[in-house]
């Protein structure tokens, strides 16, 4: 007599047997019986190595890991490894930028009796300042990431301390606190990029922003005394400047006219001298040939330039040859105004 599937009875026990009946009872139902086991175990390993099959999205990483060791990276995209528990994958995303304050506080890495003294940094010129900077970084490699640094933020910021701590040391504080901000960033981020590379950490330092560089508040006022002071001196001397350079080419100009006025007065005086002595020789020499002639001459020029200037002209009628000599009535005079005699 043979036992019909829907007369099986659920033998008491252990849960084992009973799952094992329920399984015979549920095969014997689909007449499978014999092959059942088979078709089960292929399914649950076909399910197996499926569990293999991964995808990899625009902003990760794919890290493999064959029993806990790295075996390779893999890229965006659909990809497939061995299933569990031989392969497993780790799907770091590596576009994120992360943000650590340092000097703030703001990671808590820092007791609250030091935090104020881990901002202190030295100067290039011995003075001590507080400095406050944001850094920007992100994944770069995966591998080293996940499996060369135990802490990242923590390893950012002990490396970014250093850096930043480095570039202030050999710069003065008028650079730090003024024109040299930005610099002294870009120059800090190469250097953390520098450190991190050299201790494979797989990160990127995308931006360093310096925030605050201030002295500490115990000497902050004395500081700004000094600044106050040296801002003084700088207006002052560059008034000073201001007024050299326009009194000295002013003065050099006064100088070059004043030298050329002297110039020109020298080659007129030379030359008026010259021609006074060619005009004397002249006149020797005529003299030398014909003496009566050129005394009279000389005579008539003279007489000639003294009366031009002369308004009456007095005639001596008893002279031998005036008795002809015709008045004339001085035409140049008429329009004149006749001065009237105030005195009494």
């Amino acid at each position: 007599m043979t036992d019909s599937p829907a007369s099986v009875p659920v033998a008491p026990g252990s849960p084992t047997l009973r799952l094992r009946e329920r399984i015979r009872y549920n095969l014997a139902l689909l007449d499978l019986r014999g092959r059942g086991f088979v078709l089960i175990g292929g399914l649950l390993l076909l399910a197996w190595l499926s569990s293999g099959i991964y995808k990899v999205q625009p902003d990760e990483q794919g890290i493999v890991l064959r029993f806990g060791r790295w075996q390779q990276t893999a890229e965006s995209g659909l990809h497939y490894h061995l299933p569990y528990p031989i392969e497993t994958v780790l799907l770091p995303r590596i576009t994120q930028v992360n943000q650590l304050q340092l000097g703030s506080g703001a990671s808590g890495l820092s007791s609250a009796g030091n935090g104020a003294r881990d901002k202190q940094m030295l100067t290039g010129d011995e003075n001590i300042v507080e400095a406050d900077c944001t850094v920007f970084w992100r994944i770069k490699d995966a591998r080293f990431y996940l499996f060369k640094i135990s802490d990242p933020e923590r390893s950012v910021k002990l490396a970014a301390e250093s850096a930043l701590r480095e570039v202030i040391g050999r710069t003065p504080i008028q650079s730090v606190m003024s024109d040299k901000r930005a610099q002294i960033a870009d120059e800090t981020r190469d250097l953390l990029q520098q450190l991190l590379d050299h201790e494979q950490a797989g990160i990127l330092i995308t931006q360093v922003q310096l925030q605050r560089v201030d002295p500490p508040p115990q000497v902050i006022d004395a500081f700004n005394d000094v600044q106050r002071a040296r801002a003084d001196q700088e207006r002052a001397r560059n008034e000073a400047e201001a007024y050299a350079n326009d009194v000295i080419p002013r003065a050099r100009g006064d100088a070059a006219r004043i030298t050329q006025d002297a110039e020109a007065y020298k080659a007129q005086v030379g030359n008026l001298a010259d021609g006074e002595a060619k005009r004397f020789l002249s006149v020797y020499n005529s003299y030398v040939q014909s003496k009566e002639v050129t005394a009279w001459r000389l005579y008539m020029e003279s007489m000639d330039e003294v009366l031009k200037k002369a308004s009456k002209v007095i005639i001596d009628s008893s002279g031998k040859g005036m008795s002809g000599v015709v008045p004339y009535m001085p035409l140049s005079e008429q329009g004149k105004p006749v001065q009237k005699d105030t005195r009494p």
